[in-house]
């Protein structure tokens, strides 16, 4: 019976590692899946489901005034399993489109993306999910600064924490940490805009 997942973690959890892996599992028994994205992440570019590992692959994107049913149907209404990246970015429309997919095409729908964002709200798309999905997975990471699990994540900018600001900031390493409660609230300062390597 057809379902909707959505699998959420903190920022490097290996959510995007996860779907490339699933659609090959998929794909290597000859059964079509349709991969989409958010079409705010433009990262790696529009259109494109990329991993930190440098795995990437091309994938439908979704904008906001796209019926995601209708583009699933026009691809592939026989489709095995649908997948979807960044799915924070959705919105609520967006959301009852997928469980229209599950519960009208029985196509199961795999939602990946982050619960909340760096000042700990939740996501539209998150939200969403988290009320209307079938079955929830946290997928795990550590947190950056601690051997403790990563529930959050951090934006900073100039070494500094940042924890007000526009919700939406398209960024990696760069800009975001996952982290434990603790180090959220007192992140190491002097640590700030290392890569983890040099921690």
């Amino acid at each position: 019976m057809a379902q909707l997942f959505f699998k959420y973690g903190a920022m490097n959890s290996g959510k995007t590692i996860e779907i490339l892996k699933v659609a090959h599992n998929y794909e290597e028994q000859n059964k079509p899946v349709i991969i989409m994205t958010s079409g705010v992440d433009t990262r790696s570019g529009v259109g494109k489901v990329s991993s930190r590992i440098g795995l990437e692959r091309e994938a439908v994107p979704i904008f906001k005034t796209d019926n995601v049913y209708d583009k699933v149907k026009r691809i592939n209404e026989h489709a095995n399993c649908v997948m979807i990246d960044e799915a924070q970015f959705l919105t609520k429309e967006h959301v009852f489109q997928l469980a229209k997919i599950v519960d009208e095409l029985h196509i199961p729908v795999m939602a990946f993306g982050l619960k909340n964002d760096f000042r700990n709200e939740l996501f539209e798309g998150s939200k969403y999910l988290l009320l209307y999905a079938d079955k929830l997975e946290e997928m795990k990471t550590i947190c950056w600064f601690c051997a403790k699990k990563a529930t959050m994540n951090l934006r900073f900018h100039d070494n500094k924490p940042v924890y007000e600001g526009e919700q939406v900031q398209i960024g990696g390493n760069e800009s975001y940490y996952p982290v434990c409660r603790r180090h959220y609230y007192n992140p190491p300062l002097d640590m700030l805009g290392q890569d983890a390597s040099m921690l």
